[in-house]
């Protein structure tokens, strides 16, 4: 008979980082969080329960990853528990494995909410949930209902009032169902907190503060995140009671099957950079790192512009066109989706060979969670970064703080660079018409990009005696 929860909470590499660096940081995170006390031995997948066993055969694993062989017992004991592990290592996994025993599907009420920064992370459990809760006729009782902002609140309502025993979503649209009674946490009996960090630095700590007034105090509480700032740590002690703190990352956080290089650019040529890039690396799929929205929308019609299957991600479509485009490119009929942070958490696309972060991040822990869409579940990638002379002191405590080896490279040699200079400076140089003289430049773009797609040679031939001539005017000055 499976266990309820509320019975087990009682039953040219640049290596900057120094050894007296990581004993400093080891020590600032020993003295407020502390290892599981007793510890538990790792878990296999031959030692689980039959419930789990077969929820790890539903979801396509022949064996668990590290991260689920050593939490996993923590939680089955219902201990308190901080996670620290590398992103892409199998947290998801982790949490959601022991409610196959934990959750009681007999019970229609809530047991158990799962909190994430975003929707797309949440999207993403639910659909491991839904895929593992397939493996026996009692975990296909189970039922997870989907909660956050920007869709619908009907479906939500209903799964709540239908008596589905996880909640999975978002701190902003979990917590107007609870003050508007659509969602009763009297009822549950384990929070996880997922990705933490970033639910802190995107302002969700006021609305975790309220959602866990309203949980029972008896609960059990576990926190998962690739990194561990100190705001994060005193989080942990507020909201969980006396945790043990399992790190699998504390000394390098970063994937040691991801490859990391940098380039330095000009600021002006970054976007003619990543196309190079584009060309030299030719990645099966990637992702594209920005800044801002409006460098989103900019670089996916450059990219588009020259050929490129690309589309971009942002804070500014709509929930559904979010969800469409990464579903294309986990199909595999996207190649390149160019987006904010919006996309740095909780997707995992299979395959995604690269990521090229395109603007340093402000927030260093955005360098970890951005190349962590690549090189996940054991497998290798690239992470490339575009850096401007300005960012590169930046970069490089990005990569002291997270331990990662981060090679500088050298683009290769633009064989048109010459042309483009004389050009350019011919250019800058010509004296625009008087008015009511000939049309001016501005007057033959339009025509420049129409024979630029249906007639290139034509546009290659005319460059090509331009270049001469702004050649011999150059050689004669000289």
């Amino acid at each position: 008979m499976a266990a309820d929860i509320s019975q087990s909470k009682y039953t040219n590499v640049i290596d900057l980082t120094s050894e007296a660096q990581q004993e400093r940081r080891r020590d600032e995170v020993g003295s407020e969080l502390r290892e599981p006390d007793p510890p538990l031995d790792e878990v296999t997948v031959d030692a689980l329960s039959g419930h789990m066993e077969q929820a790890v055969h539903a979801a396509g694993w022949t064996e668990l990853m590290d991260v689920q062989r050593k939490a996993i017992p923590y939680t089955l004991d219902g201990r308190d528990l901080i996670v620290q592990s590398q992103t892409g290592s199998g947290k998801t996994g982790a949490f959601l494995l022991p409610l196959f025993d934990l959750v009681n599907p007999d019970k229609e009420e809530q047991q158990v909410l799962i909190l994430t920064p975003t929707r797309e992370l949440a999207r993403q459990i639910h659909e491991e949930f839904e895929q593992m809760k397939i493996a026996t006729p009692r975990t296909n009782r189970m039922e997870a209902v989907l909660i956050y902002g920007g869709v619908g609140y009907q479906p939500q309502i209903d799964g709540l009032k239908n008596g589905a025993q996880v909640v999975i979503g978002t701190p902003g649209r979990i917590l107007d169902h609870i003050k508007k009674d659509n969602f009763d946490a009297s009822t549950l009996r384990m929070l996880v907190l997922d990705e933490a960090d970033e639910m802190l630095s995107m302002g969700f700590y006021p609305d975790m503060k309220d959602i866990v007034e309203h949980v029972p105090g008896d609960r059990v509480s576990y926190m998962y995140s690739a990194t561990m700032p100190p705001k994060v740590r005193s989080v942990a002690r507020e909201f969980l009671d006396d945790p043990g703190f399992l790190s699998l990352s504390t000394d390098k956080v970063s994937v040691e099957e991801n490859e990391y290089r940098y380039y330095l650019v000009n600021p002006m040529d970054k976007d003619r950079v990543m196309a190079q890039l584009l060309e030299l690396e030719e990645p099966e799929s990637a992702l594209i790192f920005a800044n801002t929205k409006r460098e989103v929308s900019y670089l996916n019609k450059f990219l588009s512009n020259k050929g490129y299957d690309i589309d971009e991600m942002s804070g500014d479509l709509s929930q559904r066109d979010r969800e469409e485009a990464l579903d294309r490119l986990r199909e595999g009929k996207l190649r390149l989706l160019v987006a904010t942070d919006v996309a740095a958490r909780g997707i995992d696309v299979s395959d995604l060979s690269h990521v090229f972060i395109y603007d340093v991040p402000q927030d260093h822990e955005y360098i970890i969670h951005r190349s962590g869409r690549t090189a996940r579940a054991g497998e290798e990638g690239t992470t490339i970064v575009l850096s401007t002379h300005e960012d590169e002191y930046e970069l490089k405590r990005m990569a002291n703080t997270y331990d990662i080896e981060l090679e500088k490279a050298e683009l290769p040699a633009d064989p048109h660079s010459e042309a483009r200079e004389l050009l350019q400076e011919r250019y800058a140089n010509a004296e625009a018409p008087a008015n009511g003289e000939e049309p001016g430049v501005e007057d033959f773009v339009p025509l420049v990009k129409e024979l630029s797609d249906e007639q290139p040679e034509l546009l290659a031939s005319i460059i090509t005696e331009l270049y001469a001539e702004a050649k011999t005017e150059d050689e004669e000055e000289k």
